[in-house]
């Protein structure tokens, strides 16, 4: 149960650093530095941090086997260079509110793609639930409101996020074998030099003609946070809970994410909650919530009760 409480606690941190870079990073791009370049600063930091920590921590684990390194590819790809140019390409194009909502999808994307990789069965609950999400998310991607001038592309902006919460749900599930079977720094190792030979050819240039000489203090600090908490902290501690909680879970978590997202965007002025942003929401955390919605099996006298794995 010990274990457990760090796993929640975990994985509540995360959503609140999640829920913090959607206004934060607003700050940062496009006036000091293009979607792009945050984005290589990101996973250039990270993959050479992850890969001297792992040569002090794990030296002598290794990822062996044509399925398991096939498997770590695809989680570069996919969770590491993919993911973080759509989302901040996205991100930079739409409100704070709107990318963190269409962020909540990636657990009907977890069930979608367990069902197709790991053969789990999608009852007729589930399929309810994956229509009603996507009609919520529709109209967020599709709506108008009044913020429609400053963000004039938000529909491109909105279509690379839900890209992003898709790929995303797909790493979570590809990831978590290897997560069981390799100590975490010998696959973030992995995954993060994938991902920054997907990432910089796209943004190299953005990262080195930024104007470093005259960001305030401030941006700094931001870019700090990005980098450290945002990259290294995050899935540090998203891919440890792998080990005791099953992707589902890690699911669950994007739930936090747009409430928080919400709480700081207000206060700091950054967007602003709109009845219509509200009705998309709450479709879509019905559909979310009827995906995960599992009817609780009859007690045996033989059953056990389940719990997260200790």
């Amino acid at each position: 149960m010990r274990n457990s409480l760090r796993v929640h606690a975990a994985l509540f941190f995360v959503a609140l650093i999640y829920a913090a870079n959607y206004s934060l990073s607003k700050d940062v791009m496009p006036k000091y530095m293009g979607p792009l370049g945050i984005v290589t600063l990101r996973i250039v930091g990270a993959a050479l941090f992850f890969a001297v920590i792992k040569y002090f921590v794990a030296p002598q684990d290794k990822i062996i086997g044509r399925a398991d390194n096939l498997r770590a590819l695809a989680c570069g790809v996919l969770g590491i260079g993919v993911n973080q140019l759509l989302f901040f390409s996205g991100l930079n194009l739409t409100s704070p509110i709107s990318a963190s909502l269409l962020q909540t999808i990636a657990p009907i994307v977890v069930v979608i793609a367990s069902a197709i990789l790991l053969k789990e069965k999608i009852t007729l609950t589930r399929v309810l639930g994956i229509g009603v999400g996507l009609v919520g998310a529709g109209l967020l991607i599709l709506g108008r409101n009044a913020q429609a001038a400053a963000y004039p592309h938000a529909t491109l902006g909105n279509l690379f996020i839900l890209a992003n919460a898709t790929v995303f749900g797909i790493y979570l599930v590809l990831s978590a074998p290897l997560m069981r079977k390799y100590h975490a720094f010998t696959v973030l190792a992995r995954v993060f030099l994938v991902g920054a030979f997907i990432a910089v050819p796209f943004g190299w240039r953005d990262a080195l003609t930024a104007d470093y000489a005259h960001f305030p203090l401030y941006i700094w600090l931001e870019i700090g946070y990005m980098v450290v908490f945002l990259t290294i902290l995050a899935y540090l501690l998203n891919n440890w809970a792998l080990k005791y909680a099953s992707p589902a879970l890690l699911g669950v978590y994007i739930y936090p994410q747009p409430v928080l997202a919400v709480l700081i965007a207000v206060a700091l002025g950054k967007d602003h909650l709109t009845w219509g942003k509200a009705g998309q929401a709450a479709l879509i955390f019905l559909g979310v919530w009827l995906v995960s919605w599992k009817r609780k099996p009859a007690a045996g006298p033989a059953e056990s009760v389940d719990t997260v794995q200790n």
